[in-house]
C-alpha cells in the first residue's frame, strides 16, 4: 500500500472539511445569499475522497483479498 497517497488523501479530506465548514459558516451568518453549487461540489469532492481513503484502508486491513 502507498502511505504517501494515503497521507496525502487524508489531508486532502481534512483540507476540503474545512472549506465545507467555511462555506457553511459564511452561509449561515448570510455572507453569501445564493448557493452556487459550491456546497454540493464540497460535499461530493469529500465524499469521493472518504470512499477512496475507507478502500485503501479496507485493502490494507484485508491483503489476501
Amino acid at each position: 500500500m502507498n502511505y504517501v497517497y494515503l497521507k496525502r488523501l487524508y489531508a486532502k479530506r481534512a483540507e476540503l472539511e474545512a472549506k465545507l465548514e467555511l462555506h457553511d459558516a459564511r452561509y449561515c451568518f448570510g455572507e453569501e445569499e445564493v448557493d452556487d453549487g459550491t456546497d454540493s461540489d464540497l460535499r461530493q469532492r469529500l465524499s469521493e475522497v472518504s470512499d477512496e481513503i475507507a478502500a485503501l484502508e479496507n485493502r490494507a486491513a484485508n491483503p489476501w483479498r
